[in-house]
Order: C-alpha cells, then sequence, then structure tokens
C-alpha cells in the first residue's frame, strides 16, 4: 500500500451531544464499532482503538487513531451526555462522521464547534 501524504490542514469538530438514551452511552462494543463505522463513512482510514469501560452501568471513553488524525468520544450515562471529538486532514470529510455519531446516539441537542486547523500563513 502506498502512503498518501496528509497536509497539516483539516476540520475539528467538537461536539457536545445532550439528551441521550443511557443505555447508548454504557455499551463499550458498540461505541467503538460505531465510531470505527463513523470513520469509515468519512472516507477516513482506521489505524488502530482502544475504549475502555469504567465498569457496569458506567460511561466509556475511547479514541478511534486514524491515518487523517483521530475521533474519541467520552460518556457520562448519568448525565445523558457524550462529548466527541473528530479531527480529520486530508481528503476524510469530518462532518460525515458526525452525522452517523449524531444519528446513532439520537441525542436530543448538540454544540457543535468546527475549528479550522492549519500552520501559520496555511489554509
Amino acid at each position: 500500500m502506498t502512503a498518501t501524504p496528509h497536509l497539516p490542514l483539516g476540520t475539528h469538530l467538537l461536539a457536545d451531544l445532550s439528551g441521550i438514551a443511557p443505555e447508548r452511552l454504557r455499551d463499550c462494543a458498540a461505541l467503538k464499532r460505531l465510531l470505527r463505522d463513523a470513520a469509515v463513512a468519512a472516507g477516513a482510514q482506521v489505524l488502530h482503538s482502544h475504549f475502555h469501560s469504567f465498569g457496569t452501568g458506567q460511561g466509556v471513553t475511547g479514541v478511534v487513531l486514524l491515518a487523517e488524525s483521530h475521533i474519541s468520544i467520552h460518556t457520562w450515562p448519568e448525565c445523558s451526555f457524550a462529548a466527541v471529538d473528530i479531527f480529520m486532514c486530508g481528503a476524510a470529510r469530518p462532518q460525515l462522521a458526525m452525522d452517523v455519531v449524531r444519528e446513532a446516539l439520537q441525542a436530543a441537542h448538540c454544540q457543535l464547534q468546527s475549528v479550522r486547523r492549519a500552520p501559520p500563513g496555511q489554509s
């Protein structure tokens, strides 16, 4: 496989998702599948992932490492809340990944921030 160079230009999405059914925020394996599927939907290349459940009924934290950067999630089922972080460069489309996550979690509310990432003088 030939490596595709990725310039240090990209979009970083930060989402606070609330009003989520708590059971959607406790299943470590399901959240891992969701974030990996979201990465693929965005056209990103998954390199590795690591997820951790804090125990029965508790939240999950996880990250999917991408050739284009990363997707992470931190959940608090007791608050019906998840914080999602998606940063992608190259041809990957982070908004597509965010759409997949939002649809699957069925959040009642989403506070979304989008930040353009680039070295000084580049856009």
